[in-house]
């Protein structure tokens, strides 16, 4: 499993780079259109740029969200529960949100099939939209990746009867 592990931390840092570079680029362009817009001059379709790269940065930083255990959790139940019964409730837990958001990946990169085969456009700069779409598609991909490991993890703990979740 440490392959595994290693494999997602370095798949989730890569994204975490992008998504680090997204937003960089979501502020200049921010910036260069409220300066642009003070002379009269805003640029046209900067809200639908600005949405795409806001859903690119946020799908990409998801997996190493999870590699840091940044989410927000709720674990009231969880923290009253010790050893195996604590370890079982984290995998299943692992489990259910790897498949859910497998299934994002999977049904999001289909629909940014259906976009790229239909020719869809953006609205206002009528530009292609799928690219984005697969983007948050490979962000989702990232998040799950994590939450195999994490899967994997707690269940190796379930296993062995180790008294710690994760």
């Amino acid at each position: 499993m440490l392959w595994l592990d290693r494999i997602s931390a370095l798949v989730n840092r890569g994204l975490a780079w992008a998504a680090g570079l997204t937003l960089v680029g979501t502020m200049l362009f921010t910036v260069l259109d409220m300066v642009l817009r003070a002379f009269g001059r805003p640029i046209a379709g900067s809200f639908e740029v600005i949405g795409w790269l806001s859903a690119a940065a946020t799908a990409l930083a998801l997996g190493y969200t999870q590699l840091h255990h940044g989410h927000v959790s709720i674990d009231l139940v969880i923290a009253a529960l010790k050893g195996r019964a604590r370890n079982g409730v984290a995998a299943i837990t692992h489990l259910a949100s790897l498949l859910l958001f497998a299934a994002v990946a999977v049904y999001v990169a289909d629909y940014g099939n259906t976009l790229r085969e239909s020719g869809s456009l953006s609205e206002t700069l009528k530009a292609i939209v799928y690219p984005w779409v697969y983007v948050v598609a490979l962000g989702a991909g990232g998040l799950a990746l994590a939450l195999l490991v994490e899967f994997l993890r707690a269940l190796r703990d379930l296993l062995r009867g180790s008294r710690q979740a994760g």
